[in-house]
């Protein structure tokens, strides 16, 4: 059984971004094949909740190969999708002190319940549910035609690059 929807997929309003591609640049590393986000369409800091999506290429580096003449999504690069949503949450609310990114901890509780395909659009939903220096743990959810295909609890660590720190000293 599904866990109940974070925020009912129907009222995601996917055509009004509040954050570009380039905006999500500015706050997460991921670059060429690993960015997996297309856009942030709800950011309630309030509610610890964000909302973007990633659309699913045609031209994505895993087609080719993952599944031949069957292309499915990878549920890794599912993952990593919601972790990226998450760590964009982390930077643009959260800001914990002294470190420079939130990393990739762990993944509980995860579940594939539907196939994410070329020209879909993955939408993903994750809330804060524990906010700690240490680490902060989300709840994320994706859906393709508001039909729940993914969910699992991302847990993610703050992370300091010791190159930067070099830099400010």
């Amino acid at each position: 059984m599904p866990p109940v929807p974070l925020v009912d997929p129907a009222t995601i309003d996917t055509t009004r971004v509040l954050v570009d591609r380039e905006g999500i640049r500015r706050s997460n590393a991921q670059r060429f094949e690993m960015e997996q986000l297309t856009a942030i369409v709800a950011l309630v800091p309030e509610q610890h909740l964000v909302i973007g999506y990633k659309d699913v290429g045609h031209d994505e580096f895993w087609v080719r190969g993952h599944m031949p003449d069957y292309p499915l999504m990878p549920g890794v690069l599912i993952c990593e999708a919601a972790a990226q949503l998450s760590s964009f949450f982390y930077s643009h609310v959260i800001k914990l002190t002294g470190s420079t990114f939130l990393g990739f901890g762990g993944m509980e509780d995860v579940r594939f319940r539907g196939q994410v395909r070329p020209g879909d659009r993955l939408v993903l939903v994750s809330r804060a549910t524990r906010i700690h220096r240490r680490q902060t743990i989300f709840e994320t959810q994706g859906f393709v035609d508001s039909n729940m295909v993914y969910h699992g609890r991302i847990i993610g660590v703050p992370i300091t690059n010791p190159d930067e720190e070099r830099r400010e000293t």
